[in-house]
């Protein structure tokens, strides 16, 4: 005997709605699946089929009924690699399942976190593009932005915070010259023994209407161009499984980059690439990441060192001040190094660990060359001891109109 439910008129009008949209063989949905149904026809959310165990086949997975209520259920034989269907009669045992040839729609899919809305960043202090990406998010409207600016300068954590503000779902896709169409759309996966269908990031912020970060877009290779469609806004069919999916309203797609996608001339970020023009002519607006004004930057770092609770005043704003001459050396071209807003942060926390200010500085910056390294130490020296930046500044140049011809960096 076949297990049936009662179906009232607006029960079939769903499920006539969801065959339609998701495939008629479909006898299976999940929660993204039941929001693409709900949006795409304008009917109610279906409490009747996720409330209770009738239609429950596991967490997260339900029955969809056909018109006459009754319930057919899906059986997978994961381990050898081939899906099948099965329809069930009142069956209890696995010895019952007919196995037959398996329906795109009735693959398993593994099963998403239930939110992707992320945490607020303690003590985050809004400054630069906040306001302008807090107007594109807040709007919900679907409308690509490109986001460029030197590492470190804070253009991934602004797009994060912006969504923990905004209370919308986040999802990250992390670029590499690897990245390819499963990593990005979805792919079969081996979980627990058993073969599972996976949705990339891309598909699950499309089910989800969330807002999808493409961060380090420039290191992506050709691969990228699978997103085309994503970025007009249009569906995507996954082939694998033969299902489509639609985005849900609130969709967007960000995408951070150390460069303007036309790869990087002075060598500085390795890996990135010259990237398609038609990919970036679907981004409608580039938005340029600077790093922050010294009172900016200084009240992030004591909200840093607060979470510690240190008072460091004075050091804090010679760390800025330090950062700052720096920087315009490195803008006119007299050393090769930079020190970022992440990398001043780096320093306030390894001297919360270490108390010692020097230490601290000369731990954050080993990575670069002993000359650089020693040249910026001497800097901080000057700062520490209260020569002003216009004197560094005005020191700095004298000095390097004394250099040879051939000797290109300045020393501080």
């Amino acid at each position: 005997m076949k297990k049936v439910i009662k179906m009232t008129p607006k029960r079939v009008a769903f499920v006539q709605a969801a065959r339609e949209i998701l495939g008629e063989s479909t006898n299976l949905v999940d929660r993204a699946d039941i929001k693409t149904v709900e949006k795409s026809s304008g009917l109610s959310y279906p409490q009747w089929l996720v409330k209770g165990d009738t239609l429950k086949k596991e967490r997260g997975l339900f029955h969809l009924p056909n018109d006459r209520g009754e319930i057919g259920e899906v059986a997978f034989v994961r381990n050898t690699g081939d899906l099948v269907e099965a329809v069930n009669s009142a069956i209890t045992t696995v010895s019952e399942v007919v196995a037959v040839q398996m329906a795109p729609s009735a693959v398993s899919v593994m099963e998403e976190q239930d939110s992707y809305v992320p945490e607020k960043f303690e003590g985050y202090v809004p400054w630069g593009n906040f306001n302008i990406l807090k107007e594109v998010i807040k709007s919900r409207i679907f409308y690509p932005m490109f986001i460029t600016g030197l590492s470190g300068n804070g253009k991934t954590l602004m797009v994060k915070e912006l969504c923990a503000r905004l209370k919308r779902e986040y999802v990250r896709a992390n670029i590499t010259v690897e990245t390819d169409e499963d990593d990005l759309i979805g792919g079969f996966r081996l979980l627990n023994g058993e073969t599972v269908w996976h949705d990339g990031p891309v598909v699950t912020a499309m089910k989800r209407g969330a807002l999808l970060l493409l961060d380090e877009v420039d290191l992506a290779s050709n691969k990228i161009m699978c997103l085309q469609p994503v970025l007009e806004g249009s569906s995507i069919y996954l082939k694998k499984i033969g299902k489509w999916v639609h985005p849900v309203e609130g969709f967007n797609v960000l995408a951070t980059a150390n460069t303007k996608g036309q790869g990087s001339e002075d060598g500085r970020f390795i890996g990135t690439n010259v990237m398609n023009e038609s990919f970036l002519e679907r981004f409608p607006v580039t938005i340029e990441q600077t790093y922050p004004t010294n009172k900016i930057e200084e009240k992030i770092l004591v909200n840093e060192l607060a979470k510690r609770d240190k008072v460091e005043n004075d050091f804090v704003s010679n760390l800025v001040k330090w950062a700052d001459v720096i920087r315009k050396t490195f803008y006119e071209g007299g050393v090769d190094e930079i020190i970022s807003t992440r990398r001043l942060v780096h320093i306030v926390n390894a001297f919360s660990i270490f108390n010692d200010k020097v230490r601290a500085i000369s731990m954050c910056i080993s990575r670069f060359d002993a000359e650089t390294k020693e040249s910026f130490l001497d800097l901080y020296t000057k700062v520490d001891a209260g020569v002003s930046v216009e004197d560094i500044m005005a020191e700095s140049k004298v000095d390097d109109s004394d250099e040879d011809d051939d000797e290109e960096k300045i020393d501080f």
